[in-house]
């Protein structure tokens, strides 16, 4: 069961390397294809258009096939086009492939999210989500220094061939030591479906969309942020992004933790409010060469609290169609990816800086909390009209 969830774990570090190398990797990007920087910002939306509508499409098509075929075979899809991304042309082939890549992402973890519960012991499930998420913690730790070193220092094509070495290793890995499981799901796609008429199920999701988006809103551009505002050298964006990937390390680490002692839902809330804090302490902070690091690593651990509480609190909220669930969560998270991305680049397109896409993150944050206090409070509603209605037919 360990090597289970470590097969897990390795595809997790695979789409973890995929998804956030780019950010680090971005301006030579822009500089291979002769665009500007907040153009090729639309790389990393392309992304996550991929992971929307990949989670539920693949989710619902692997539905009725054994849970690890279909973790193979996402994995297999998934290196296949990470390995093209690295012969890209120009800014077309590279945006469709990209979004190619991003299809299998929100099924994989997904499934996986589902799979580590059932793997893990009973009042265990949020470590065995978490170890699952390690790898894309461990990915930003180890994988995306290493990929923006090698994009920086020969071309930023190594990085997606590194990319595509991973998801090797994640096919390989899945094949022998994932154990002989049970299809995904036992009820109909259609019926599956039905998870979309709960209220609370759109609330966490609008939740992960723009409470993440805070992140992303600062993690796109932190490249320039580091060398233009902190006045570092460029080489000085591969150790910030160790930083960043320590901070994500422990963070993950103690987001199970609150998993287990709080309400996920409680959780996430708190999380964002800290979140809030440090992108707007970072504004301030971000021309200062030590306190810029220093926040990187608070701001990624801060982050990475999110993963578990609010991947338990989305399978809570889908009884019945948890793998469904747990891919729209993933749906969700990209959804945060590209607008994030998306609404930071304006003002920095409008000419207010790099550090004007910490504020933008910081609002976006803000409002993930208060949608948070806004599902804590339709529950106790809810709880409330039950209760109202046991005792009058008592």
């Amino acid at each position: 069961m360990n090597k289970a969830l470590l097969s897990l774990a390795i595809g997790g570090f695979g789409i973890g390397l995929t998804e956030f190398v780019i950010m680090g990797i971005l301006p030579d990007i822009a500089t291979s294809f002769n665009i500007s920087i907040p153009k090729a910002g639309h790389f990393i939306s392309a992304y996550a258009l991929g992971v929307v509508v990949g989670a539920p499409v693949l989710t619902g098509l692997g539905g009725k096939w054994p849970a690890h075929k279909v973790l193979l075979a996402l994995m297999l899809w998934f290196t296949v086009f990470n390995t093209l991304s690295s012969f890209a042309t120009g800014y077309n082939s590279f945006i469709v492939l990209r979004f190619l890549s991003g299809l299998p992402h929100g099924a994989f973890f997904g499934i996986g999210a589902v799979v580590a519960g059932k793997l893990s012991k009973k009042g265990k499930e949020a470590q065995g989500i978490a170890i699952m998420f390690s790898g894309l913690t461990f990915a930003n730790l180890l994988g995306v220094p290493l990929g923006t070193y090698l994009g920086k220092h020969f071309n930023w094509n190594v990085s997606f061939l590194m990319v595509g070495l991973v998801g090797i290793m994640a096919v390989l890995s899945v094949k022998f030591w994932m154990p002989v499981l049970h299809q995904s799901s036992k009820i109909s796609f259609a019926k599956e479906l039905k998870i979309f008429k709960r209220l609370e199920l759109w609330l966490i999701i609008l939740l992960t969309t723009i409470g993440t988006g805070g992140f992303f809103a600062w993690y796109s551009y932190i490249a320039p942020l580091i060398t233009d505002v902190a006045g570092h050298e460029k080489e000085v964006v591969s150790y910030a992004m160790i930083l960043a990937g320590l901070g994500m390390v422990i963070g993950n680490i103690i987001g199970a933790k609150l998993a287990e002692k709080l309400q996920p839902i409680v959780a996430v809330m708190i999380t964002l409010i800290f979140m809030a804090i440090c992108l707007i302490l970072n504004t301030y902070l971000a021309t200062d060469k030590v306190m810029v690091l220093v926040m990187t690593f608070i701001i990624g651990m801060v982050t990475f609290c999110l993963s578990t509480p609010i991947s338990m609190a989305i399978i809570n909220a889908s009884k019945g169609s948890k793998t469904l669930g747990s891919s729209l969560n993933q749906s969700a998270f990209n959804v945060g990816n590209a607008a994030g991305a998306y609404f930071a680049g304006l003002p920095i397109a409008m000419g207010y800086g790099y550090t004007a896409a910490d504020w933008v993150g910081a609002a976006m944050a803000a409002i993930g909390v208060c949608i948070a206090i806004g599902i804590i409070f339709y529950r106790k509603r809810r709880f409330t009209r039950k209760s109202r209605v046991k005792v009058s037919y008592s």
